[in-house]
């Protein structure tokens, strides 16, 4: 990958890190089906008034319609939902933490995907190195016992399954104007997410100021804005190596888990971040380059 496609994926990464901060500030007044909906839903807003703003075309296909709503739930509206409903028994920082496991699940799904990619052993040794450094990570809380939870911890990796499986299918969408298909993949999330939230949870009662501004981060910045980018980003750099921005994430998270929060910082942290960094560059490749030209 290219230095600026390097540089939209930390973005990204550091961006996505944030958005369990603010599911964590969400889930205090509100349920989890509710943190999903209003997600999906002011980001489908925030995507569709870019795309008017923008004279961006729209599909007529319905079934196309159909296909990218499809995608939206497994996309969307699934792992949304799964992840803040994990973070009722998870920290925050342990929550993106699993989620970090999404490269290893993508690469697995990719290498049997049709036309997908195949494991090389510079990228399998990059996935060893980035579930090390998750491990190091994840040993402080799972050593805790009673602030994680064996189911919590199995929604969060069936979220990362729908993550993995979400990234291949969108390759076939790549001649798909990215913000249209955004538009419409959150359309058919929000269209699943609002009535099982109503079903589920009944009315939201927000009274906290802190709450409402979490709604419009995660909705606008964590999704409509990250969104479009990702749809751009995809088709040049691959489903194995974009979803490296899930290694970014806990770093990002706990970080921000660390001022917001008031969470602590462990060695093992810092351990872990270095060690996943270390595995981002062999699944990019450039590191093993650089040594091969050294040795030349």
């Amino acid at each position: 990958m290219t230095a600026r496609e390097w540089f939209w994926i930390v973005f990204l990464g550091t961006v996505w890190g944030g958005s369990f901060i603010f599911n964590a500030l969400l889930i205090r007044e509100v349920g989890p089906l509710w943190v999903t909906a209003l997600r999906v839903s002011i980001g489908a807003l925030g995507c569709w008034l870019f795309l008017f703003v923008m004279r961006k075309s729209v599909p007529r296909d319905p079934v196309l319609w159909l296909k990218l709503g499809m995608l939206g739930v497994l996309n969307y509206a699934i792992p949304f939902a799964l992840f803040p409903m994990a973070q009722a028994s998870l920290a925050s920082g342990v929550a993106a933490i699993v989620n970090a496991l999404t490269p290893i699940v993508t690469v697995i799904v990719a290498h049997f995907w049709v036309n997908g990619e195949r494991i090389t052993a510079t990228k399998a040794a990059g996935v060893v190195a980035g579930f090390a450094g998750v491990t190091i990570l994840a040993l402080p809380a799972l050593k805790g016992g009673g602030e994680t939870r064996l189911w919590a911890i199995g929604a969060c990796l069936l979220a990362t399954l729908c993550y993995a499986l979400a990234l291949n299918v969108a390759r076939s969408f790549r001649d798909v104007e990215p913000t249209a298909l955004t538009s419409i993949a959150l359309t058919g999330a929000a269209v699943t997410s609002l009535p099982v939230a109503f079903i589920g949870e009944g009315l939201p009662a927000m009274t906290l100021p802190g709450t409402w501004l979490a709604a419009l981060a995660i909705g606008l910045i964590s999704t409509a804005f990250t969104f479009q980018i990702m749809y751009r980003l995809l088709p040049l750099v691959g489903a194995t190596n974009f979803s490296t921005t899930t290694l970014i994430a806990p770093v990002s998270a706990i970080v921000l888990g660390t001022v917001i929060l008031q969470e602590v910082i462990l060695l093992s942290h810092l351990t872990g971040m270095l060690v996943i960094f270390l595995g981002l560059t062999f699944i990019d490749g450039r590191l093993p380059r650089l040594v091969r030209s050294r040795l030349r």
